[in-house]
């Protein structure tokens, strides 16, 4: 099955080392144990690669002394392969996600800061906002953002090279739409 276990682990062992030595210079690690949406997977294949990666990951953390309660978590959403013929819906995608966050991280973690992953800026904003609409009163963790081209791509694209208040703008629009989302107060 694709990955591999020896990938898998191969790579939570080193974000483990990775957090270990960072927390040793008193800094923050920042674990990103991220499952591709590459590909034609279905949403639930992503739950079972994502279940079994944060589980290994967090063996890992725990196995070199890493301190849970001083790292942010910056997983990737269970979302359906970008080339699947089957697309969860946003309700779908916040349930399934809400589900292996809380079966597989642990209530030291005290955020998920979230990769958009290649999602749009109003999908990655709206699964956000649906998670924590829904499961806030639910969770032991804060969860937000950490979008790099889903905060930056509409602004782009209306900056177009040469029209800057508009790309600052569409910035500023989706800066603060993201930050509705991590209170669930974005409206649809």
């Amino acid at each position: 099955k694709f990955p591999s276990k020896v990938c898998i682990e191969s790579n939570a062992h080193a974000l483990a080392r990775y957090s270990a030595l960072v927390q040793e210079c008193k800094m923050v690690p920042i674990v990103e144990p991220e499952v591709l949406m590459d590909g034609n997977h279905t949403i639930e294949d992503c739950y079972d690669v994502s279940q079994r990666t944060l589980n290994v990951t967090f063996e890992q953390l725990i196995m070199h002394h890493v301190d849970l309660s001083g790292i942010v978590l910056k997983p990737n959403m269970i979302i359906s392969g970008s080339e699947c013929d089957a697309q969860a819906d946003i309700d779908k995608v916040a349930e399934l996600t809400f589900m292996c966050l809380k079966d597989n991280v642990p209530s030291d973690v005290p955020g998920i800061a979230f990769l958009s992953g290649g999602q749009s800026s109003d999908l990655a904003t709206a699964h956000l906002n649906t998670m924590n609409k829904k499961y806030m009163s639910e969770m032991p963790w804060n969860l937000t953002f950490s979008y790099g081209r889903a905060l930056q791509e509409d602004a782009l694209k209306a900056w177009g090279g040469t029209n800057r208040n508009e790309g600052q703008e569409a910035l500023i629009f989706r800066a603060r739409t993201n930050s509705l989302a991590t209170k669930g107060e974005v409206e649809v």
